[in-house]
């Protein structure tokens, strides 16, 4: 028998060398945030700025101006040129009642103007501003058409009384004038939001400065106090208008406000006059001047902390506005400028 061939064991192959690794580009970086250029800040007013950049800014204000008061009037006068447009606020996205935003730097109303002031001033960041911002505008800082400081007077001096003391009475004297204020939300809110809450009628008196009183009193008056313009018309006083008091380089006690067409500093001598021109404009049936209330900022201020925001509840029967009643109409006319 032939012998069987026996084949050879394999051959291991020879090692094959792999091609070198090609380099990995490094991922792009994020863009570096624009640094704080403080002179280009500067050189805008607030409301030509962007969120970003306020919040850079009261940040910056913080340090370099620590009293409080001397603060608010810079961030008050950081915003003058700032267009006027009324009626500019509201609750969206939060309620749907309209569509007004909960913030505004383009333009102001006189309150929404002195809202912004005080709430940059007591803030260090674009995040604590909005916080502060909304603890001032409602009620325990509970966000809602009905917890919103509407009235001047009973809500918005109330609510907010651990910024500020009214102090009129007390400027006034023992003679001081004061009206008295009856206050239906309910009907407010029907006609005004077409929303329904069952709120009780609220009635108070509220003491004033005359308008003649102003200038024995205006010493007394500090950087960043609360000015609330008293008018009358029919036998009814209500507070049209809001600013804050600022102190001019020469001591002189100024009114820093929004109104039409824009948010200016003027001494209670030009606000007279622009008064007076308004008022001779409307006739005798429109709204005229009474006084002032003055409201003192807050030596010590601590900011409470705001209530939990509410769980909402089912939707609740909405009024038409067609029902709203005669009396009610009665009941608000003439107080639009008082009231958001």
């Amino acid at each position: 028998m032939a012998p069987v061939a026996v084949a050879p064991p394999p051959v291991a192959p020879e090692p094959v060398a792999l091609p070198a690794p090609e380099p990995v580009a490094a991922a792009p970086l994020a863009p570096a945030a624009a640094p704080f250029d403080l002179a280009t800040l500067q050189r805008k007013q607030i409301y030509q700025m962007t969120p970003a950049e306020v919040g850079r800014y009261i940040a910056y204000m913080h340090t370099a101006e620590p009293d409080l008061r001397k603060r608010i009037a810079a961030i008050g006068r950081k915003n003058i040129g700032q267009p006027y447009v009324l009626n500019l606020l509201g609750e969206y996205p939060y309620e749907l009642h309209d569509n007004l935003p909960m913030f505004s730097l383009q333009a102001s109303d006189c309150v929404v103007f002195a809202e912004h002031t005080y709430a940059m001033a007591l803030s260090q960041s674009w995040e604590e501003f909005f916080w502060m911002l909304q603890r001032i505008r409602y009620k325990d800082g509970v966000i809602g058409v009905a917890t919103r400081n509407h009235y001047t007077e009973v809500d918005w001096n109330v609510n907010n009384a651990w910024l500020v003391s009214d102090v009129s009475a007390l400027l006034a004297g023992t003679d001081a004038p004061a009206y008295e204020m009856k206050i239906d939300r309910a009907a407010f809110l029907k006609m005004r939001h077409n929303t329904a809450s069952s709120i009780p009628v609220q009635l108070s008196q509220e003491a004033y400065v005359a308008k003649d009183r102003v200038a024995s009193v205006a010493a007394q008056l500090q950087d960043g106090d609360l000015v609330n313009v008293i008018s009358t018309r029919g036998g009814k006083f209500w507070a049209s208008h809001v600013g804050i008091i600022v102190v001019d380089a020469n001591g002189q006690r100024n009114f820093l406000n929004s109104a039409e067409p824009q948010v200016r500093e003027e001494s209670f001598e030009a606000f007279f006059a622009r008064t007076a021109a308004r008022e001779e404009r409307n006739g005798k049936n429109g709204m005229k001047l009474a006084g002032f209330k003055f409201l003192r900022l807050n030596d010590h201020i601590v900011v409470p902390p705001a209530a939990p925001q509410p769980r909402p509840g089912p939707p609740v029967a909405v009024v038409p506005k067609a029902t709203a009643t005669v009396s009610a109409t009665a009941a608000i006319k003439g107080q639009a400028a008082a009231i958001r």
